[in-house]
């Protein structure tokens, strides 16, 4: 069963009137490498999808099997991506806000409204909310939570192939110790993001 919570957001906004409502949500805003990816989900009021929660709080197992479904009751739903290139030209918060828009720009029918998940709509080109926690709030940025967090998740595995000696697919990017210990023999690649890494390089 869905948590009651979950659905709170939208069926207040529906009775205020506003029927076709997003959450957005984006993964990867900490890792040291990749892209950071977002999705945009609308669901229709009431979807059956069990066990639906916040992406971070599930097991890998979880999200691969709310994937399918997500994508099977959506309304629409949209997965997109802010690159490397531009994560170092703009800083990576205004990199995932312009990957959640993106999502967004992704979905038919266009919201009336986007519910975001932190504390910032800057950048979102449609009537936007911010909702700080959302995806463990609401139900629609629960979902964009998990399509996000699974995407990326595969892109990582892929660049593991490409770049097998940092270990992508196990850490996905993120600042472990065995990441820092492979930029440390082999250096930075090209999906490593030069930035995160500035303070890294000035120790050594």
């Amino acid at each position: 069963m869905n948590g009651p919570d979950l659905w709170e957001y939208e069926r207040a906004l529906h009775r205020e009137g506003v029927a076709l409502v997003c959450g957005a949500d984006e993964a990867g805003r900490g890792p040291l490498a990749g892209p950071v990816c977002a999705a945009a989900v609308i669901l229709p009021e009431g979807a059956e999808l069990p066990g639906l929660n916040d992406s971070k709080k599930l097991t890998e197992k979880k999200r691969e099997a709310l994937f399918p479904l997500i994508e099977e009751r959506a309304v629409t739903y949209g997965i997109a991506f802010a690159s490397v290139e531009e994560i170092e030209q703009m800083n990576i918060l205004s990199a995932a806000l312009l990957a959640m828009d993106r999502a967004i720009a992704k979905l038919d029918p266009a919201p009336e409204l986007a519910l975001i998940d932190g504390n910032t709509t800057r950048g979102i080109s449609v009537p936007a909310r911010s909702v700080v926690g959302g995806d463990g709030k609401c139900a629609a940025i629960a979902a964009a939570s998990v399509l996000a967090k699974v995407t990326r998740d595969r892109l990582m595995r892929q660049l593991d192939e490409q770049y097998p000696q940092y270990g992508f697919a196990r850490h996905k990017g993120y600042g472990t110790k065995d990441h820092y210990a492979a930029l440390e023999q082999y250096g930075p690649s090209p999906v490593h993001r030069m930035s995160f890494l500035k303070k890294f390089y000035a120790q050594r």
